[in-house]
């Protein structure tokens, strides 16, 4: 038997996998082929050692994202501590993004050769490790180097743990430990301003990160096992050699030509590639990185609104990210709704839905997101309650939670055969737009003032609105055209 793969699993690899699963004696014309028997396989694991690691590495997702947005908390301690202009510690958070987005380059190949897990343990040791520069660095140099160190680090768990997640679970079970998973990278965000605002000292922000990266690293080690199947194939048939003495047998992964590095040039180019030549995913994912460039806008935006209008401190002010995550929250409350709808519409085609079908969650978003950023804009006047800004961006966050959770799905489905390459695309133009909408949001604010500058953001997302509509209707027509598409 073998078992399902996907995920970042590379497209020879998985032809050779599913080869094994056509030819049920293939055991008699290749003897020395090994195949995954039911103990190996990651999906019959006990319901509950699936779900603790799903939530494992849910939540060191979570804890890598959340360490990006913890540096808008702290600009004003290390611009204190080192002398340094505003403009500078903005700086923290960008290149600490520019390394979330360049690092799932290097790891999404590494993970096809070693295995998800040996690259969730060396990713985040290495993550903890220089951290501590970080938290005692002793001038900005230092401290901005590490900050990209550290992203680049971290990247693994927003390129490589959503194939994990899907080895684990069947396609009939995914949806629920997916949309966890999903939401684990944006909540991360929104819980960073909650945490650095508990701290009345810069490095203690970082101190209490180093805290929570080492309880991430002893529990990835111990609680989160190898799901990889190729790899683990290739595992078995190391110890089947060790243990028999023969050299003979061999995994599917043991045969795969080529080097790695021609894995990492093609990881480095197919991504950009797919950008400059497929228009489908060139606006899908320029949608996307509108919408996180905005999400991480507001950490300059927000003090801005809360601080300069309303009189509020830095410990409030991480509070009012409060809204954005109830909204996340309220939207993955419905993912069974979108089960049941998913399911009916798989039924319509014999349980074989197009990809587009995918789309209708990412239309909810972008409805939502227009009208939540417009309600945020002309609440921000100083004589309207602080709470109304808050309340108004609830729907932001759900509307954060369905675009993104519809386009990675599509994506995946849609580009299948270079599913890797697709996702790559999106996390590269994604981290791009993050890393430099907060250097031009306070010249942006204070040139056009609350009310103009997030009025602006709003009506970008409203000419971007019309994508989802329009992909589910011509999705299927654009896909036959493209060269890189499944048909």
């Amino acid at each position: 038997m073998s078992a399902r793969t996907s995920g970042t699993i590379d497209p020879n690899t998985e032809a050779a996998i599913d080869e094994l699963k056509q030819s049920p004696n293939k055991e008699a014309i290749e003897p020395y082929l090994v195949t995954l028997e039911p103990e190996d396989n990651p999906q019959n694991m006990s319901a509950l050692r699936r779900w603790i690691a799903v939530l494992v590495i849910s939540s060191a997702s979570l804890c890598v994202t959340c360490a990006s947005s913890v540096a808008a908390f702290t600009e004003t301690g290390t611009s204190q501590s080192f002398h340094v202009s505003h403009e500078v510690t903005i700086l923290g958070i960008s290149l600490y993004v520019t390394g979330l987005g360049a690092g799932p380059l290097l790891v999404g190949p590494l993970s096809e050769v070693y295995g998800r897990n040996i690259i969730y343990q060396a990713s985040y040791a290495l993550f903890f490790i220089f951290t501590f520069p970080v938290a005692f660095a002793p001038n900005m140099a230092v401290f901005l180097v590490f900050r990209l160190i550290t992203g680049f680090c971290g990247s693994a768990f927003l390129s490589v743990a959503g194939g994990s997640v899907s080895d684990m679970f069947s396609n009939a079970t995914v949806a629920n430990p997916m949309a966890v998973y999903t939401m684990s990278p944006f909540i991360g965000p929104v819980a960073g301003p909650l945490i650095a605002g508990c701290n009345v000292n810069w490095r203690w922000t970082y101190r209490v990160d180093l805290c929570w990266i080492f309880v991430e690293t002893v529990m990835l080690f111990l609680l989160v096992p190898e799901t990889y199947v190729p790899v683990i194939l290739k595992k078995k048939a190391k110890r089947l050699r060790k243990t028999t003495g023969d050299d003979k047998y061999y995994a599917p992964l043991d045969r795969i030509e080529g080097s790695l590095a021609s894995a990492i040039l093609v990881s480095c180019y197919k991504p950009f590639q797919l950008l400059i030549f497929d228009r489908m995913a060139l606006l899908l994912d320029t949608w996307n990185a509108l919408l996180l460039g905005i999400l991480y806008l507001a950490f300059q935006a927000f003090p801005i609104i809360f601080e300069q209008v309303h009189g509020f401190n830095a410990q409030m002010t991480g509070l009012s990210f409060l809204g954005i995550g109830i909204g996340m929250f309220a939207a993955i409350s419905t993912q069974p709704f979108w089960n049941r709808l998913f399911a009916r519409e798989a039924a319509k085609f014999n349980g074989n839905p197009p990809p587009e079908v995918r789309l209708i969650m990412g239309q909810v978003g972008a409805v939502l997101i227009p009208i939540s950023l417009f309600w945020l804009a002309f609440t921000t006047y100083p004589h309207v309650h602080w709470i109304a800004p808050i309340i108004a961006s609830i729907p932001f966050g759900s509307g954060i939670y369905f675009a993104f959770t519809s386009t990675f799905t599509y994506l995946v489905t849609a580009y299948r055969p270079i599913a890797a390459s697709a996702m790559a695309s999106n996390s590269a133009l994604r981290s791009a737009f993050a890393a430099a909408f907060p250097l031009f949001a306070g010249a942006m604010y204070n040139r056009l003032g609350t009310v103009g500058a997030t009025a602006l953001l709003a009506g970008l997302t409203t000419i971007m609105a019309p994508l989802p509509f329009i992909f589910y209707r011509i999705g299927g027509r654009l896909r036959m055209q493209s060269a890189f598409a499944a048909h």
